[in-house]
């Protein structure tokens, strides 16, 4: 019987081999290929016949984009693409016996591979490549080319900004093979394949160069081959022209030309009144905005609100602009009822009692005048009368299990009543804060736009041969 199963799988496979064109590349010459070649292979062999020989491994990097210079942090970020190439003679095949197929995907953790790693690596897993699959061809050749968003350190140096050029470099080497294991080459001479470079808006790239080195550490006494590319970029300043240079030569320009003024014309004294104003102006401006900042992100927890804030910021001064609140008309008359609702809520805290105050309830059970001084006022609840402590022993000393029990209850409304209240006046609190910085902002500007039109009038009054007769 296992005889004829096993005549009947022949006669089936020579049929498929019958029927299927020569040289076609189907599943089951790739499978047996694979079971072939990654059966006996050990990934933690360096694939070299001779093992006094080194490997050699060409080495390219395709650069894609510059995606970012940090100068404070002094970091380099890009979108690059890794190409490496090396031979494996254990991957070796003769693609006749296996239907034509002549080359292999292999994912890289079956198969060994150069830790190449970028040495001045900025980034928080240091690698920043994607595992791709190794493309394996019959002769051996694998071509490994992962992507990756690479930070690398740059020393920046601005000092000609923003007239300035950058040197950055992307040092890759193999972080355990010394020059006698593995050997990096350049895989072309010019350095980094430019050919689909994305421009940038703020930096032009000049090039790219690379160049190998071989370095003796002062942890090992073998060489070490590393592969360093120089990324030249210079930065544009058009925009920096328009936005700073242009401004600073133009005020420079008018500060110079009031030499040109003859001296007894007495406008020297009026232009420089008027540049000394505008200095002050633009001071204070800054300082001002820094007062509407600190005000916009105060929060209950860091500051408490002074009364005399709440009564320039958020009543009179908003009434004097004719600003208001969603749902907060403010006008005098509300100004001046809320003045007087604060006095008569101080007047009633003021007049409970201790133990009302602490335990924040009302204090009528001291009205009371049932059974003496002692007596206390019952209250039924669901059948149950719960008695009102009189002192504070009592409000501290259960009577009974149910009055414990409906006690604890009450203790734990309160709680979530009290954090709900707390919320509630924290929130109040940000938005009376976020509505004085906009006050200050509003009154900043009105008194800016009078000083400004005020202080042109001056000079032009004070010149009478400016204006037109």
């Amino acid at each position: 019987m296992v005889r004829s199963e096993q005549a009947l799988a022949l006669l089936a496979t020579a049929f498929l081999l019958f029927i299927m064109p020569p040289g076609s590349q189907q599943g089951q010459h790739e499978k047996r290929l694979l079971n072939n070649l990654l059966g006996p292979y050990n990934v933690l062999e360096r694939p070299v016949a001779n093992e006094s020989e080194p490997l050699e491994v060409k080495f390219g990097l395709t650069l894609q984009q510059i995606i970012d210079v940090d100068e404070k942090n002094q970091i380099l970020t890009t979108n690059a693409w890794l190409n490496l190439e090396w031979n494996d003679y254990n991957l070796k095949w003769n693609e006749s016996e296996y239907g034509g197929v002549k080359d292999l995907r292999i994912t890289p953790n079956k198969l060994w591979k150069p830790d190449v790693l970028m040495y001045n690596s900025a980034d928080e897993g240091f690698d920043g490549t994607f595992q791709t699959n190794v493309v394996v061809k019959h002769n051996g050749s694998c071509l490994y080319v992962p992507p990756g968003i690479f930070k690398s350190t740059c020393k920046i140096d601005i000092t000609w900004f923003p007239f300035d050029d950058q040197h950055c470099d992307m040092k890759f080497g193999s972080w355990t093979y010394d020059g006698n294991q593995l050997d990096l080459v350049l895989n072309s001479e010019k350095g980094g394949d430019l050919s689909d470079f994305i421009t940038n808006g703020e930096w032009y790239l000049i090039g790219m160069p690379g160049k190998k080195n071989t370095i003796v550490y002062q942890c090992c006494p073998e060489p070490y081959v590393d592969v360093t590319f120089t990324i030249k970029i210079r930065r544009r300043t058009l925009y920096y022209f328009f936005n700073l240079i242009v401004p600073c030569v133009l005020i420079s320009s008018m500060a110079l030309l009031g030499f040109t003024l003859p001296p007894d014309s007495g406008e020297k004294l009026t232009l420089g009144t008027y540049f000394n104003c505008i200095m002050f102006m633009v001071a204070s401006s800054v300082v001002l905005t820094v007062v509407v900042l600190n005000y916009h992100h105060r929060t209950a927890d860091i500051h408490e609100m002074p009364q005399w804030i709440k009564t320039v910021f958020l009543q009179w001064l908003p009434w004097m602009l004719g600003m208001s609140r969603p749902g907060k008309k403010i006008t005098r008359k509300t100004i001046l009822m809320n003045s007087r609702m604060k006095e008569l809520e101080l007047k009633e805290r003021s007049s409970k009692s201790l133990l009302a105050n602490v335990l924040d309830i009302d204090d009528d059970f001291r009205n009371v005048s049932t059974g003496g001084n002692n007596a206390s006022m019952t209250t039924s609840l669901g059948g149950t009368f719960m008695r009102h402590p009189t002192t504070i022993e009592e409000a501290a000393v259960p009577s009974s299990g149910t009055q414990r029990d409906l006690q604890n209850i009450l203790r734990e409304l309160q709680f979530i009543t009290n954090r709900m209240k707390k919320a509630d006046e924290e929130a109040e609190v940000i938005s009376d804060w976020k509505f004085a910085a906009m006050v200050v902002d509003r009154f900043c500007l009105i008194i800016f736009t009078m000083f400004t039109i005020i202080a042109t009038v001056a000079v032009l009054l004070s010149a009478p041969h400016i204006i037109v007769q």
